[in-house]
């Protein structure tokens, strides 16, 4: 997250926004977001965990309205970088 900002209540706010998409977003099977409490320089400040049944959901998500908003209004203002690994069981 960007070092400008209030850390821990932006972290708690995208948390919220991004739990709450579970339900409105069908595909979406489960959603957990962990904030950061370890003061080492290597870490990352916040982690998104989700679930679906397949790739084709995951698309489905990312192009989901409600999904490119909580972007648009909560992670992209506030985030300095972000990494991604989209992975199977």
């Amino acid at each position: 997250m960007r070092d400008d900002i209030d850390k821990k209540e932006t972290a708690e706010k995208i948390k919220q926004e991004l739990e709450a998409l579970v339900g409105v977003i069908p595909e979406l099977k489960s959603a957990r977001v962990g904030i950061n409490f370890n003061d080492s320089d290597t870490v990352s400040d916040i982690v998104l965990e989700t679930e679906f049944l397949s790739k084709e959901d995951l698309n489905t998500y990312q192009a989901h309205p409600a999904h490119k908003r909580v972007g648009a209004e909560f992670v992209r203002p506030n985030v300095s970088e972000r990494r991604v690994c989209d992975y199977e069981y």
